[in-house]
């Protein structure tokens, strides 16, 4: 009876159909070697040590990141334009919001942490002085 139900099913749940629900390995591959590509970039960027302005080299990474966030929408997601029951277009929708969040949320906390940190050159400053305190008092 296990056997008559399972084979009753067939394969209705798109098992057969590989360009339907999930990717195929050729397009998970492509997704993996983009991924792959969008963070040795800005990792060669930065670890190069690149001569260009902060802003830039900033502006570059992010926008490497808002790429990588949508590759991986659709390669391993596998959001796509068909419309299935109009949730299609409230996923796009709730991945655009969460890639603002995420990125301008970075930026935010980037910028908060340098402003916050003291620069070593400051610390050592400091250091000094609290030794020359100390060496008038002892």
């Amino acid at each position: 009876m296990g056997h008559d139900t399972h084979s009753a099913h067939g394969h209705d749940h798109g098992h057969d159909d590989h360009g339907s629900g999930h990717g195929t390995m050729s397009q998970l591959m492509i997704g993996f070697a983009l991924a792959a590509i969008l963070t040795i970039v800005p990792f060669g960027l930065v670890m190069g040590e690149v001569e260009m302005s902060r802003t830039t080299l900033i502006g570059i990474i992010m926008a490497f990141a808002a790429v990588q966030i949508i590759v991986h929408l659709v390669f391993f997601l596998h959001l796509n334009t068909s419309s299935e029951e109009g949730s299609t277009f409230m996923a796009t929708l709730l991945a655009v919001i969460i890639l603002f969040i995420v990125l301008a949320g970075s930026l935010w906390v980037m910028h908060n942490m340098n402003e916050n940190m003291m620069p070593k050159h400051d610390m050592e400053q400091q250091l000094e002085q609290m030794k020359s305190l100390q060496s008038q008092q002892g």
